[in-house]
């Protein structure tokens, strides 16, 4: 999921992310991973919000080779230097669910967005 801040301040950020996350189907809602980053302090706030478990990553992880992957992913669609804030919600929700739609090899070739169905499947 993308979405849209006004700010890189904390109340921008939890704010944005409690929306989004609303949004989900409860069985997605478990728990979320969030960078160290400055800018996600306000963690236990979106915590409160939402229900949803935060666990910070550490420095070096198998997260960290994700992110890099989709930072180069999204690269495809916002070159280095490009201004964010022109884009609406919309185009970003377009954006992440091409995203979402392509086979990964990390994967076994299945599309992300083919696993939380399955997640949910093996719950019910």
């Amino acid at each position: 999921m993308l979405v849209n801040v006004n700010g890189r301040d904390t109340a921008s950020v939890v704010s944005a992310s409690t929306r989004l996350v609303g949004k989900l189907p409860m069985e997605l809602r478990r728990s979320l991973t969030w960078d160290r980053g400055g800018e996600l302090a306000g963690h236990k706030q979106f915590t409160i919000a939402t229900d949803v478990k935060v666990f910070l990553r550490p420095s070096k992880s198998l997260a960290t080779w994700h992110q890099r992957n989709t930072n180069g992913l999204l690269g495809q669609y916002f070159p280095k230097g490009t201004e964010l804030s022109i884009h609406c919600q919309v185009e970003l929700t377009r954006i992440a669910l091409r995203l979402n739609q392509r086979p990964r090899k990390t994967l076994g070739f299945v599309t992300p967005a083919c696993k939380p169905s399955a997640a949910v499947a093996l719950t019910g």
